[in-house]
């Protein structure tokens, strides 16, 4: 199932993505992960939500109850050899037999571990959307290897005043780096009409066809609209809908005077 273009809505007729979030607990922490599954909700529902470790060590005490809040269902896996991390080879056997067995659209897989790396390609290559969810200290392999990252440090922020004036003070504050304005110029020109102008949802999914890790929040901005709209050399443009029922966001590269 594809990705949702940044700004877009799913609505209720539409159908929703049958997800299995499937959580390494030796590499993932229990304080985000309420905020974890409401960005899961985002992409579709998770039908299967499985939590993979040895739970009879006392590290993992902290997940047990929020295994119980979240109805987890706490997958067993003894650490046979020391120094061995027997959870991958659990939660990576269980995913196989879910993508053969089960009628799913996508994987959530939550850890910062590279050894997932393979594991994402494999699904991805069976049809199947998969949305990673780590640390930024993840290894760039398996951030690529997903359809989308998200990186758990921003799960973890405190909501911010969202207020018209807020955002603009964070607009004016904002320092574009030039990789990023290299990402958002190309996508946007991959599908500029003759006039310079890109629908935001259009170039939202673009974006993420060319960086599995972009989020605007990592930016500081919960919309990429708002990261638009922070960068001088870029225009942008709200048109009504023909329907009369709201309005769309159009964005064009502003050529430097």
């Amino acid at each position: 199932m594809p990705l949702l273009p940044f700004g877009s809505v799913q609505t209720l007729e539409s159908k929703q993505a049958r997800l299995a979030v499937l959580i390494d607990a030796d590499n993932a922490q229990p304080s985000i992960i309420g905020a974890l599954l409401d960005e899961v909700a985002k992409y579709g529902v998770a039908n299967i939500k499985r939590i993979y470790g040895d739970w009879t060590s006392t590290k993992l005490r902290s997940w047990k109850d929020a295994s119980l809040e979240y109805a987890l269902h706490p997958i067993q896996q003894y650490s046979y050899t020391v120094g061995k991390n027997a959870t991958d080879s659990a939660l990576i056997i269980d995913a196989m037999d879910l993508l053969y067995t089960e009628k799913l659209d996508g994987f959530c897989i939550v850890s910062s571990d590279s050894d997932y790396t393979r594991l994402a390609s494999r699904i991805r290559e069976g049809g199947l959307t998969v949305y990673g969810f780590g640390e930024k200290k993840t290894p760039k392999a398996f951030v690529t290897a997903c359809d989308k990252f998200v990186f758990t440090e921003i799960l973890r922020t405190i909501e911010e005043d969202e207020s018209p004036a807020a955002v603009s003070v964070k607009r004016h504050n904002f320092n574009v780096d030039k990789q990023l304005l290299k990402l958002l110029h190309d996508s946007v020109d991959d599908i500029a009409d003759e006039s310079g102008w890109a629908y935001l949802g259009a170039v939202g999914q673009k974006i993420n066809n060319r960086s599995s890790e972009f989020d605007p929040r990592n930016y500081g901005f919960r919309k990429l609209g708002d990261l638009f709209r922070a960068i001088p050399q870029f225009q942008t443009e709200e048109r009504r809908q023909e329907n009369g029922t709201g309005s769309s966001v159009y964005i064009r590269w502003q050529k430097k005077p």
